[in-house]
């Protein structure tokens, strides 16, 4: 049982009951002290983890960046357009008669040559036919034999008047009747050998030859558009190249007289080199009102037939003029977003990046029709390290081209005011 002293009875000498009393008597002293307390663990805890943190990151190095101006030289100026190859022939294939296919004598995609066996069809109903004909020859030519016979006799008779004038002319509306029945045998049979002929299907003409729409055993039906397709062929040697051509291109070609035989190069699309050359064959006799472009086709030659229909090719065409240009390797070209940029080191040595119209790419070089001047100092090494608006250290480098071969252009720029095509 616990016992409790009135206050007025405790001893104040008592030094535990001097605490006691001093506790009781001052409640917000005691508080203030405990939020003092904490306040100052706080300080001492931040200035411990200040103390023990890891110092500053040391600013990192500005990058090395080799710097070129851009080279001027004399280029071609060219009109450039994109289109595609297509078969300057193409045949299809369809049986002359009816019949069964008994042989097939092609591989599907291979080269033929014009005259070639492709099918065969059963041939023995059209060699009987054939057999009839002349059978039917050989009667008509005896019929008529036999009426020159008769002829001749009457027409010794009728001397003495043994016959009578109209039986001459019987006899000789007969000779006439046989005649004619001859020569319609005889063309039966020479119908009848082109139907022999024709069992045997021959290309029509040099190419690539597509796969095979019917098999052996398969019986197709003659004519012409709703015969039985068998295969088709396209001619690849030449081959054309069709493109759009602008009004531009058709005024100057017109002026010049150069509607046909104006030299074009092409080069695919995985090509950086026009490699392939032609010459412009052929001009449309109008142009369309609503896209104010004129249809427009160079041949090239394919005897290699690596050409094939249906490729896509960007095509150009010499303008018969030259202009100076800038030119920087076609790496230091970036893309930004929507537009192309290079970048710059100032004299100060800060990054930018300028913006630029691009021309071709010839020789390992892409030339810049706007946006660079002779002097700016342009990255052509560790660009990828460029960040604008920060400094770099540059050390001098040069601008080269691969040589192009002997004879080719030096180098192309495209007029964009009459390249009207879309690119």
């Amino acid at each position: 049982m616990t016992v409790h002293t009135p206050i007025e009875k405790l001893d104040p000498a008592d030094a535990r009951v001097r605490r006691e009393l001093k506790t009781l008597l001052h409640p917000a002293r005691r508080r203030r002290a405990a939020w003092i307390g904490a306040f100052l663990a706080l300080v001492v805890g931040a200035w411990w983890l200040l103390r023990d943190g890891a110092p500053p990151a040391a600013a990192a190095p500005a990058p090395v960046l080799t710097v070129a101006a851009p080279i001027a030289r004399d280029v071609t100026l060219w009109d450039e357009y994109i289109g595609r190859f297509e078969a300057s022939k193409s045949v299809e294939v369809r049986p002359r008669v009816s019949g069964v296919i008994t042989a097939i004598h092609f591989t599907d995609g291979q080269i033929v040559r014009q005259g070639q066996p492709l099918f065969t069809i059963d041939p023995r109903p059209y060699r009987a036919a054939l057999a009839e004909a002349r059978a039917a020859a050989a009667r008509a030519r005896s019929d008529l034999a036999l009426a020159r016979l008769e002829l001749d006799r009457a027409g010794h008779l009728v001397e003495v008047e043994a016959v009578s004038q109209s039986e001459i002319d019987r006899l000789r509306a007969r000779v006439n009747a046989a005649n004619a029945a001859l020569a319609g045998a005889d063309a039966r049979i020479a119908a009848r050998a082109l139907d022999v002929e024709f069992t045997l299907v021959r290309a029509p003409l040099s190419g690539r030859i597509s796969d095979r729409q019917i098999d052996a055993g398969n019986l197709v039906s003659a004519g012409d558009a709703a015969g039985t397709l068998l295969t088709t062929i396209n001619a690849l040697d030449p081959v054309h190249f069709n493109f759009q051509g602008s009004e531009a291109l058709f005024l100057k070609t017109k002026r010049a007289g150069d509607e046909k035989g104006a030299a074009v190069e092409v080069r695919l699309q995985d090509e950086n080199d026009y490699r392939w050359k032609g010459q412009l064959d052929f001009t449309d006799n109008g142009l369309d009102p609503r896209s104010g472009t004129i249809r427009a086709r160079a041949s090239f030659r394919n005897p290699e037939m690596f050409l094939t229909p249906g490729m896509f090719g960007n095509m150009r065409l010499s303008t018969g003029q030259t202009a100076r240009a800038l030119l920087v390797p076609a790496a230091a070209v970036q893309t930004d977003q929507a537009r192309k940029i290079v970048y710059v080191v100032g004299g100060d040595g800060i990054v930018s990046a300028k913006p630029v119209e691009l021309g071709p790419e010839v020789d390992g070089l892409r030339v810049i029709r706007s946006g660079l001047t002779p002097t700016d100092r342009v990255v052509i090494n560790g660009y990828q390290f460029a960040r604008p608006g920060t400094k770099a250290v540059t050390k001098a480098g040069k601008v080269a081209a691969v040589a192009p071969p002997k004879g080719a252009a030096v180098a192309v720029e495209p007029v964009s005011a009459q390249a009207t095509f879309a690119r």
